[in-house]
């Protein structure tokens, strides 16, 4: 059964600047922070929700997109239970069974996929680890009648391990919370600045080359390769804006910026090949919800991926999330009043 679980730990940072003292700095930095976000520090969250994660990757000759083909797993949705107490938050979701006809035409793909959110009021962290199994494949110069199979590739697995962190430079006015694990409520239209790093590793390996016969005579030999690796370095300046009505809000959010790689990869037939190369990084996210006082739901999508280039043909990877939710707000009593410090005690 596929698994897919996420858990998200809120810190709180202090700022620090000018000649006060660090009490007067968190006073001044709270108080300006509380009249543009709200906190709810009295409340636990629970909530249904609906989610689906992927990793796609493709390959791409002399930049046109009809010289394109991607590799996508048939993976299901995965539908949930998510918490937020003790100022942490948690979900745990389980896949939905795929039905007899999506399997005959896409496959059926095996997935596990581990996900690790943390959202500070300055800062947010994601650590991943996927491993996917079994890819159909779409060719933009191949045409596949309705109800027809794709073609299939049982034996390509992947794997993406990775960390991305970002800094919000305007977190006085602007939370990453409120519009996407809901534990602030954005209560005017703000943006920010934003600085974003990625450290991560892909793999690729197949029992034969990741194209065919037909394909090899367009995409050439360079692209034949039965096993690819590299691991990207990336730092990212990029920008996000909510817009707030009332409690209905839109958020979107983009960096790119250069990625240094260093690629490893073996062709039909052939030794090891080494390389470094620098391209691409591009991470984005939207969402869209309504965020009150009790009641809060949204739709999510984010998704970040590389570039490497073999001569001519260009080669890259995606990780994509996508998420619906709809929860509630209860009052804490008794132990739920509790925090994570206070669960913990810390002994010096």
């Amino acid at each position: 059964m596929r698994f897919a679980f996420a858990t998200s730990v809120f810190l709180l940072a202090h700022s620090v600047f000018g000649q006060k003292s660090p009490v007067d700095r968190q006073n001044d930095y709270d108080s300006v922070r509380s009249y543009y976000i709200q906190h709810f520090p009295d409340y636990f969250f629970l909530y249904p929700v609906l989610k689906q994660r992927s990793l796609n990757f493709e390959l791409e000759k002399d930049g046109d997109r009809d010289n394109l083909i991607t590799f996508k797993p048939n993976n299901s949705y995965s539908f949930g239970l998510g918490l937020y107490v003790f100022e942490l938050g948690f979900e745990l979701a389980f896949a939905i069974p795929l039905d007899d006809k999506s399997i005959s035409r896409f496959g059926d793909s095996e997935a596990r996929d581990i996900q690790l959110n943390i959202l500070g009021k300055k800062w947010g962290l994601d650590a991943f680890y996927q491993k996917y199994t079994g890819f159909y494949v779409t060719d933009a110069s191949v045409e596949i009648p309705p109800e027809s199979p794709y073609p299939q590739r049982r034996d390509i697995i992947s794997r993406n391990i990775g960390l991305t962190g970002n800094y919000v430079f305007n977190n006085q006015r602007f939370s990453f919370r409120s519009a996407y694990n809901f534990s602030e409520r954005q209560l005017f239209s703000k943006g920010s600045a934003l600085l974003s790093s990625s450290l991560s590793t892909f793999k690729l390996s197949a029992d034969s080359a990741i194209i065919n016969d037909s394909q090899k005579a367009l995409f050439g030999q360079n692209a034949a390769f039965t096993k690819l690796r590299y691991t990207t370095l990336s730092i990212a300046p990029g920008y996000t804006y909510s817009i707030v009505f009332k409690s209905f809000f839109l958020n979107g959010t983009l960096s790119v910026g250069p990625a240094h790689h260093w690629i490893s990869y073996r062709r039909e037939g052939e030794s090891d090949s080494y390389e470094t190369a620098i391209n691409s990084f591009v991470a984005a996210r939207i969402s869209l919800g309504y965020n009150g006082e009790r009641l809060f739901g949204g739709i999510s999508f984010l998704t970040q991926g590389s570039n490497v280039k073999f001569e001519d043909v260009r080669f890259s990877n995606n990780n994509g999330s996508f998420k619906i939710l709809l929860g509630y707000r209860f009052g804490e009593f008794g132990f739920l009043k509790k925090r994570i410090w206070d669960l913990i005690p810390l002994k010096i």
